[in-house]
């Protein structure tokens, strides 16, 4: 089993590999195939697209959309923006709160660069 650490390098090289693949300009969704197909080949468990349910006061009161979920323990949300809108961390830090999963890793696919932000909670 790989450590946090380990995970989070790993998942970072496959985001690497889609870019320098792929380059910049593609809908997020294709980025999203992209990545769990590179994640997947590496061998890592990857569950796209998983729902979690948000509870207020012990009651549900809706629902969201991980992108990525690996290994169970890394929540990675996925952007394909000229610019990180200001409202993705918090949208992370929710994710993560709404799970109970301490690590999450936000990836923009952008020019010149792609760039992951690893987050704690």
């Amino acid at each position: 089993m790989l450590k946090e650490k380990e995970l989070c390098y790993e998942i970072t090289g496959c985001v690497y590999e889609v870019y320098r693949h792929l380059g910049h300009g593609f809908l997020e969704s294709i980025y999203h195939k992209a990545l769990c197909q590179e994640l997947q080949s590496k061998g890592l468990k990857v569950q796209s697209e998983l729902p979690v349910s948000i509870f207020y006061k012990g009651i549900k009161i809706g629902d969201h959309r991980l992108d990525l979920l690996v290994e169970d323990r890394v929540i990675v949300e996925l952007k394909a923006q000229k610019q990180m809108p200001l409202s993705a961390e918090s949208q992370l830090i929710n994710y993560l709160k709404a799970t109970g999963k301490e690590l999450g890793l936000l990836v923009n696919f952008t020019f010149p660069k792609a760039t992951v932000k690893r987050m704690v909670l």
